[in-house]
């Protein structure tokens, strides 16, 4: 507004700048309360009659409609205000309770898990949401520290509510069954019963105990262990059973296999949407060419070390979902 008023006078009557004093309440409800939006339309409004004036418009009609026009904008403009903030009380409450909703469903991993320190990290490729359809947990129980990644297939709410029945069902098992085999299996009915053919899970499960890490990969990517001295091995299966949700097709199930986790070393679990991101160019992010970022004491800071260096790799948000848990003894 100012900028025109500047130009009126610089111009001459003969230009009339003056429709422009309307530009200043149309955006002010945008960035505004009620009482910043009357300013600027009473702002706006004595600058039209002061130009007016100047312009000897005072007595036309085109200066009354200016003057009209802002004197409009202005009381539409305190009705969009009360409007929008009704709408940002509505959504605050909303976002409120999904936070919640998100912390039952996702509770936030215990640092100390019998004798590990654990660390996660979590980017939802949904803006404004804190989860989606990847999961995990880790859960110590009598026989070690169990835990678990997985990835839904799909989005939005129906993979949320996937890896909800997932996670509660991995809660009590882990705490009930005697080995992993029988964590797995008993998931694996649970999984059936209530999905359909059409939907699936794949995830990893590993058990810690006496220096020693137990698998059952359900079509999951190989876990990564960077051992003491900065070696990387993937632990791979020797075969891929199927995901979970998909055991009516008749495949065998899954077999446990071993691999060794000594004081020293460290235990990534993720899930592909950090293997699958790419960078500008369409490379994929080369996660075991990273492992060297894992050096820092603290699992979280190393942890956090990483993230940052995926999101650089692709330079801008991700395409899907992505979880990373840390796992070291103290």
């Amino acid at each position: 507004m100012g900028v025109g008023a500047l130009a009126d006078v610089a111009s001459g009557p003969s230009m009339g700048f003056l429709p422009l004093m309307a530009v200043g309440p149309v955006f002010a409800p945008l960035v505004g309360g009620w009482r910043r939006t009357a300013y600027v339309g009473g702002t706006a409004l004595l600058l039209c009659l002061a130009l007016g004036w100047y312009d000897e418009l005072t007595t036309l009609r085109r200066g009354s409609v200016v003057v009209g026009s802002v004197v409009g904008v202005t009381l539409a403009g305190l009705v969009a205000v009360a409007m929008r903030r009704k709408r940002e009380a509505e959504l605050d409450s909303v976002r409120s309770i999904a936070e919640a909703a998100q912390r039952v469903l996702l509770k936030p991993v215990p640092k100390l898990a019998g004798r590990l320190r654990a660390a996660v990290s979590y980017m939802s490729a949904v803006a404004e949401a804190r989860i989606g359809g990847d999961l995990y947990e880790v859960v110590a129980a009598p026989q070690g520290v169990r835990v678990i990644v997985g990835d839904v297939q799909g989005k939005g709410l129906e993979a949320v509510e996937t890896a909800a029945l997932v996670l509660g069902a991995f809660r009590e098992a882990a705490l009930d069954e005697a080995d992993l085999v029988g964590v797995g299996s008993r998931l694996a009915r649970s999984v059936d019963r209530q999905l359909d053919c059409e939907k699936f899970v794949i995830a990893i499960l590993a058990e810690v105990s006496a220096h020693q890490v137990t698998f059952l990969n359900f079509g999951h990517p190989a876990p990564m262990l960077v051992r003491d001295g900065g070696t990387v091995d993937l632990s791979e299966p020797e075969s891929y059973a199927l995901p979970l949700g998909l055991s009516a097709h008749g495949t065998p199930d899954p077999q446990p296999y071993h691999a060794a986790f000594l004081p020293g070393d460290q235990l990534l679990l993720y899930t592909d949407g950090v293997i699958k991101a790419r960078d500008r160019g369409g490379r994929f992010y080369p996660l075991t060419e990273r492992a060297h970022l894992l050096k820092e004491h603290d699992p979280e800071s190393a942890l956090e070390t990483l993230r940052q260096d995926l999101l650089q790799h692709v330079s801008g948000p991700l395409q899907d979902d992505a979880a990373m848990l840390l796992l070291r003894y103290r």
